[in-house]
């Protein structure tokens, strides 16, 4: 079994910083991609941004040079820094890995239970 566990979230005013992290454990072989995604109130759910093994990312058009994904190979564990937060970046966010749990098996979509983002005044 393998658990992604997310912090960080909480409420920030409008132009504030926000850093969240997850961290992966469990039967874990290797990591491939992570991710971020989010889900606000009444929309469907949207990728924020990825990060490969090797480092390579990409980030949702809305982004827009605010955030930042980062990932620690050695600790099972991805990043979001997210800077210049606006009130329409209020959602959950989700983290998630493709994860290989051993040699022998092929990759499986692992996601996290989500944590609370509210950009307000």
């Amino acid at each position: 079994q393998v658990q992604l566990v997310e912090s960080g979230g909480g409420l920030v005013q409008p132009g504030g910083s926000l850093r969240l992290s997850c961290a992966a454990s469990g039967s874990i072989f290797r990591i491939y991609v992570m991710a971020w995604y989010r889900q606000a109130p009444g929309k469907q759910r949207e990728l924020v941004a990825d990060i490969s093994r090797g480092g390579i990312t990409n980030y949702g058009d809305f982004v827009k040079g605010r955030f930042t994904i980062s990932r620690d190979n050695a600790k099972n564990t991805v990043y979001l820094q997210m800077n210049s937060l606006k009130p329409e970046d209020t959602a959950v966010y989700y983290c998630n890995a493709d994860v290989r749990r051993n040699i022998w098996d092929s990759e499986t979509d692992y996601w996290g239970q989500g944590t609370q983002v509210t950009v307000s005044s």
